[in-house]
């Protein structure tokens, strides 16, 4: 079937900005030369990138530096500690080197734990023949992630990013598979996974015409196990002409299509981080058009210090999703890498914000699952604090762990007011936490596994 194209407004090509470029920026000018220096030195740590669509439409220039659109993409002097920011600046402003300012980054972004939660030795999968497959992860039992080599970028950089080593260069560190028939081989070996998400960077940054070949290749497999095929992806917030006026946007929008008309479910893990991301025009035809394929979008986004942490903002932006057919999924705990010092928010206040929030929307907002940390060994909620024979207490709980068993079952840590993450934890009632000695079971198999 034909689709006509449908006629935007607007028609605008995509115009990124980076480190390279970033001083030409009419606003960035405005700003002070020992600012943009800042914004230099974190760059040269952490991934960065813009672009027109972000800097013309989502950012408040008039509220520098606390707008939270900004903060989300340029870098800020507090994002590095004081000590790493102090080295790179140094050598910043005493060597033009591009050798020796990339091994002074390197050896920063080493300290700032670069693959949390055992992504790269324990969510690694293999092939029955021993083939290791690197551009996999698969922690959960029914689903698994897929990074196409061709999505390992965005099409803006949010600084808080988890996966920000797949942007530096440092290619050891990248999740990347050429091809789709190792994943095919794998969901062949694996009938218990009934979802594969499909990650990076971000997909959508893909031309439909290279996405229509991987979603082709599971489609033909016709795979009894597989049931869903999940897209985690920021473009309907950084980029929402992808579907609206891209060159390839039908075509895209008919990838979509034949998904669902396989009979595949087809779920859009759209990341919104504010409120203001769903207020352009563009954004709410792009909902609308992903939609009519078939697809539905699932929102999520971190608790992030200087951007979101505010109990009013999240039910407003819960509300205004579910009002444009979005359904909230969840709020995450930021993850123990990169900034976690900047963006990170006490698991006391994550949770006050989560119930405030919460308890002001409908019920059709109460999707919504968090504060949850995608720890080691799976995704714990924070229930709330609770005080048990007059000791104050953390009631936690698994919604994914990597052993099954372990979800939904109640654990309890005592209270501690400046935990940001489970590793700052200490169980409540016994030495160890119910699931310890298993997971350190498997880390210690995984560990002997051989290399391939």
């Amino acid at each position: 079937m034909t689709y006509q194209k449908t006629v935007w407004d607007e028609s605008p090509s995509l115009k990124s900005y980076t480190l390279s470029n970033f001083r030409d920026i009419p606003q960035i000018q405005e700003l002070s030369e020992q600012k943009q220096f800042e914004m230099e030195v974190v760059g040269n740590v952490l991934p960065f990138k813009a672009n027109n669509y972000v800097i013309e439409q989502l950012i408040d220039w008039n509220n520098i530096p606390e707008d939270p659109m900004f903060v989300l993409t340029f870098p800020q002097k507090g994002m590095l500690r004081t000590e790493h920011f102090e080295k790179m600046s140094n050598t910043l402003k005493n060597s033009s080197d591009r050798k020796e300012i990339a091994e002074v980054a390197n050896e920063i972004r080493l300290q700032l734990n670069p693959h949390p939660a055992g992504q790269m030795e324990l969510n690694v999968p293999t092939l029955k023949d021993g083939t290791k497959l690197y551009g996999m992860q698969h922690k959960y039992k029914e689903t698994c992630l897929f990074f196409p080599s061709q999505s390992q970028t965005c099409h803006a950089y949010c600084s808080f990013c988890f996966r920000w080593p797949q942007f530096v260069g440092m290619d050891e560190m990248k999740f990347a598979m050429k091809e789709g028939e190792q994943l095919v081989q794998y969901l062949v070996e694996h009938p218990e996974i009934t979802d594969v998400l499909f990650t990076g960077g971000d997909p959508m940054i893909m031309k439909a015409k290279i996405f229509s070949q991987y979603m082709q290749t599971l489609i033909d497999a016709k795979l009894p196990n597989l049931r869903t095929i999940r897209i985690g992806t920021k473009s309907l917030s950084y980029w929402p002409y992808k579907f609206l006026t891209d060159n390839d946007a039908d075509l895209m929008l008919d990838v979509f299509r034949n998904v669902t008309k396989s009979g595949l479910h087809l779920a859009f893990m759209a990341h919104f981080n504010h409120l203001t991301e769903l207020t352009t025009d563009s954004v709410k035809r792009a909902i609308q058009e992903v939609r009519a394929t078939g697809a539905q979008i699932r929102t999520q986004s971190p608790l992030l210090a200087h951007i979101n942490d505010d109990a009013n903002m999240w039910a407003e932006m819960w509300t205004k999703q579910v009002q444009l057919g979005c359904i909230p999924y969840y709020m995450f705990v930021v993850r123990d890498t990169g900034a976690q010092h900047y963006f990170g928010v006490s698991l006391e206040k994550a949770n006050k914000i989560f119930r405030n929030a919460y308890k002001k929307v409908s019920g059709l907002g109460r999707t919504v699952r968090g504060p949850s940390m995608s720890a080691t060994p799976g995704k714990v909620v924070v229930d709330g604090v609770v005080t048990i024979k007059g000791e104050k207490l953390f009631s936690l709980r698994f919604l994914q762990g990597r052993n099954p068993d372990w979800v939904q079952k109640p654990f309890f840590a005592k209270f501690d007011e400046s935990a940001i993450w489970l590793d700052d934890l200490k169980p409540a009632f016994e030495e160890k936490f119910f699931f310890e000695e298993e997971l350190a079971t498997f880390k210690k198999s995984k560990a002997t596994e051989p290399n391939q």
